[in-house]
């Protein structure tokens, strides 16, 4: 699927022969491939050629604003000046072993988890090489990433069936221990090596009766991609989630 990608402050990017995505950071240049896919290196958000095209502007303003116009009337009677609609997608809910500790009697608060401004938002994020970010052409979560992760980590500690209340802030809960998560990792690296999916959370979790961390701990999982659809990279980012989940709701009940 070819369309369109967005950076973080809403550039497009150029068009181009395969998946198109805007990288932050890197040095500007001429639109190139990575790993099959036409990548565009933006700094500061100005796309390359974007400097030359300041100069001289006030000539060319009144040209570019009537030409403007005229394509943007030509675009509006091809197509309806709709834009083409991005595909949805959603993390899945795992269904954890049932044959682990024994039920429960605790009451846990899941907090929505921190992430750094590229991870927090709707954008699926990928890693053309170290240092480097860009996004998924074309696709989006169905929430801001923190809040799809936070829904679907409840949903698993429900469906384990191992404990007596789970919930989030406000929910009225009298909690004995509070999740805390960071997101580490929520990528797909196309660094050169085989392309993968990539999910590191980092979990705290706080006896609220007591004002402590009880435990903490890294969670890691990596998935190969099976193609190159936005639906192949979601497919894989969904597995390293599962494989992460299921470690979590374990380390959790096996904790309290």
């Amino acid at each position: 699927m070819v369309a369109g990608g967005v950076d973080s402050g809403g550039s497009a990017a150029q068009e181009g022969a395969g998946r198109n995505f805007v990288l932050s950071g890197g040095r500007p240049g001429k639109p190139g491939r990575v790993n099959g896919l036409t990548v565009t290196r933006v700094t500061n958000g100005i796309a390359p050629g974007a400097q030359h095209a300041r100069r001289g502007w006030r000539t060319g303003l009144r040209a570019a604003l009537f030409a403007g116009i005229a394509l943007g009337v030509s675009s509006c009677a091809l197509v309806g000046g709709k834009p083409k609609p991005l595909d949805t997608f959603d993390l899945s809910a795992v269904q954890p072993s049932q044959s682990g500790p024994r039920v429960v009697r605790k009451q846990v608060l899941v907090n929505e988890p921190v992430a750094l401004k590229a991870l927090d938002g709707e954008n699926i994020m990928l890693r053309p090489a170290p240092g480097e970010i860009a996004y998924l052409g074309g696709a989006q979560w169905s929430d801001r990433l923190p809040k799809v992760i936070q829904a679907r980590l409840i949903e698993s500690f429900q469906r384990s069936g191992r404990i007596r209340g789970i919930g989030r802030p406000g929910e009225g809960l009298a909690i004995d221990y509070q999740m805390i998560t960071d997101v580490r990792s929520f990528e797909v690296l196309l660094d050169g090596g085989a392309p993968r999916a990539r999910v590191a959370l980092a979990v705290r979790l706080l006896n609220d009766r007591r004002g402590v961390v009880a435990r903490q701990k890294v969670f890691e999982a990596e998935a190969p991609l099976a193609g190159r659809s936005n639906g192949d990279y979601v497919r894989a980012l969904d597995a390293a989630f599962n494989d992460v989940s299921s470690q979590i709701v374990d380390w959790v009940l096996g904790t309290i």
